[in-house]
């Protein structure tokens, strides 16, 4: 039997605007419960207090994951928490459209990396590919060494990293305009890995010249974007001399990567 105080809590992050009010307050118990969401039963009064508490802090819109120090991404449950960018669901499609490039013998470099969610997860689907990461943020770093094992990990600038030769670049780098409005949830991730200037294509000229020197001739960039901004981006993509430039969309038939290869020689 599920506890009244879930029920409660429902009501009260609906009313605080909270978009999934009856799973977060399942997460929340479980988490406090240390059981699934299917097994969710009474709870004792300390735990109780314990519950109330974390449903206060979400009603004030504190992210999910903050709470729960974890989010899922693919088939991992990931470290997470303040100063790092919380993975979402629409990048998980970003990992489908370079795993084909991946496996034994291959090389692959994850920019922008964040937690490690892209990085861990090529590590985890294609065994003995050699992956490195890149991120700029000594906070976002200290997650990516939680997430990352099997990963070379490199705290270093986009523009000035200096990896190896690679067979797939991938990254996932921040890209919101800043006038965009955002959801309180959203605002609670660091800025350097949201905002991309003001038309939030400030940075994806130094990724994808990044990705340009470090590919060998054919091999794959992949990045995700904005879903305004996938004819720019395209555009981008074959003025630093990528062939093959292709456009494609999320599950929610949004745009939202491109992909390229370089061109020999």
């Amino acid at each position: 039997m599920i506890d009244p105080a879930v029920t409660a809590a429902v009501d009260m992050l609906s009313a605080a605007g909270v978009p999934s009010p009856r799973y977060d307050a399942e997460e929340l118990a479980a988490f406090v419960l240390g059981v699934p969401r299917s097994r969710l039963g009474p709870f004792s009064e300390t735990a109780r207090a314990r519950y109330d508490a974390l449903v206060a802090r979400r009603a004030a819109r504190e992210p999910l994951q903050h709470l729960t120090g974890e989010a899922p991404f693919r088939h991992l449950v990931l470290a997470v928490g303040p100063g790092v960018f919380v993975p979402r669901p629409e990048t998980e499609g970003l990992v489908d459209l370079v795993l084909a490039e991946c496996g034994p013998g291959r090389v692959a470099v994850d920019l922008c990396a964040g937690s490690g969610a892209i990085a861990a997860s090529i590590a985890a689907e294609a065994p003995g590919t050699e992956v490195h990461a890149v991120e700029l943020s000594p906070e976002a770093v200290m997650w990516l060494r939680r997430n990352g094992s099997g990963v070379h990990i490199h705290h270093a600038d986009v523009s000035g990293f200096a990896g190896p030769t690679a067979d797939v670049v991938v990254s996932n780098p921040p890209y919101l305009p800043t006038q965009t409005a955002v959801e309180p949830e959203v605002a609670a991730d660091p800025p350097l890995a949201l905002w991309g200037g003001r038309d939030g294509l400030a940075l994806i000229p130094a990724v994808l010249e990044t990705a340009a020197r470090l590919l060998r001739p054919g091999g794959l960039v992949a990045l995700e974007h904005d879903v305004s901004h996938q004819v720019s981006v395209l555009e981008c993509l074959r003025g630093k001399g990528f062939e093959d430039v292709r456009g494609h969309r999320d599950l929610t038939g949004r745009d939202r990567y491109v992909t390229g290869r370089k061109m020999p020689g």
